[in-house]
């Protein structure tokens, strides 16, 4: 009898200590957060992984990758040198899709509006201040456009999403990268902040006359219309799946920290970026929790998101990565390793 309570226990234990296994921790980026719930949701439901995945913004993901209190970290924003260096390991920036900024708006108009780059800085800068500004109707003559207040909406935490429109407005406005910069947080010129994609969007769709910056899903979800961007080369470019794919069709440095924003393709759309997983190439520095089973499931669950994954970006307006992205992605997950012990062959 006691034999058998015993091996009950240990059968017990047993399971505890697969669940733990199975089990990932992360956080960050809100700007592929319906994406990453999908594919992880299935994922779950072909090998039994768990992954609690927290949409905190790509300021809090990093933080908390710091912090050791994540498995991985996720980002929309690129870690530059002197950041990197604040970690006790390497830090690999796994590319897992690419996604759009899209500049949304509440407004009833029978188009959608056309926004010029000097356009969208200015109106960010508080520069243009209503709606029927001579300058929108200039670029909009077939749109009663309202006498109504601009109300600008922005993030109110650290943000992949404003590092990517930041990075863009400070390519298009000499003003802006002077006085505001890039960054996952910068000090505001105008507007109210909300939190995460959902709280800009949601912002939004309350506010009469507001305009916002978010991910193309978000737009999508909350049933609010978004802009046309007049490219580099001139051309007024709808986000698309297609477009953003042209954005990413440049050479690729091999460790993936790339801005693609301002594209040069003739047809990319100019707000466009790539989205990472952030992930220690040592996974034993990690965290105290992370041992060589968690990191071997760690690292086939990154595989996976960067191949058979892939077939879940297009119908979430993503873009899957090209030939040449997913061939840098497995050259970076090839490095990860547990201690030494390489972990992909």
């Amino acid at each position: 009898m006691i034999k058998k309570i015993l091996l009950v226990i240990g059968l017990i234990f047993a399971a505890v200590r697969l669940n733990a296994q199975t089990e990932l921790i992360g956080a960050g980026a809100s700007f592929p957060y319906p994406l990453y719930s999908k594919m992880f949701d299935e994922y779950y439901k072909i090998y039994s992984v768990k992954v609690n995945y927290q949409s905190i913004g790509s300021g809090g993901g990093i933080r908390q990758l710091k912090a050791k209190t994540v498995d991985f970290g996720a980002s929309d924003a690129i870690l530059n040198d002197e950041q990197l260096k604040e970690f006790d390991g390497e830090i690999l920036h796994i590319p897992i899709c690419l996604g759009v900024v899209v500049i949304t708006y509440n407004l009833d108009v029978t188009h959608r509006i056309n926004f010029t780059p000097d356009l969208i800085a200015d109106i960010f800068l508080g520069k243009i201040t209503k709606w029927n500004d001579e300058r929108i109707k200039k670029v909009n003559p077939k749109l009663s456009l309202p006498d109504l207040p601009i109300t600008v909406v922005r993030r109110a935490d650290g943000s992949g999403t404003t590092f990517v429109f930041t990075d863009y407005l400070c390519k298009v406005s000499s003003e802006w990268k002077e006085k505001v910069g890039t960054g996952t947080s910068v000090n505001w010129p105008v507007g109210i902040g909300g939190k995460g994609n959902e709280g800009v969007a949601g912002l939004v769709k309350q506010t009469k006359g507001a305009i916002g910056y978010v991910e193309l899903t978000y737009a999508l979800q909350n049933k609010l219309p978004y802009g046309v961007i007049r490219n580099k080369s001139g051309y007024f470019i709808n986000p698309t799946v297609e477009s953003v794919s042209e954005a990413g069709n440049v050479k690729l440095p091999d460790d993936m920290r790339i801005s693609i924003t301002d594209t040069e393709s003739k047809t990319g759309y100019p707000i466009s970026a790539f989205t990472y997983i952030l992930v220690y190439s040592d996974l034993s520095k990690a965290n105290d929790k992370m041992n060589y089973e968690k990191a071997k499931t760690l690292a086939n669950l990154l595989w996976w998101m960067t191949h058979e994954g892939q077939k879940y970006t297009k119908p979430l307006d993503y873009a899957p990565l090209s030939k040449e992205a997913q061939k840098s992605a497995e050259k970076l997950l090839k490095k990860l390793n547990f201690d030494g012990k390489i972990l992909l062959k």
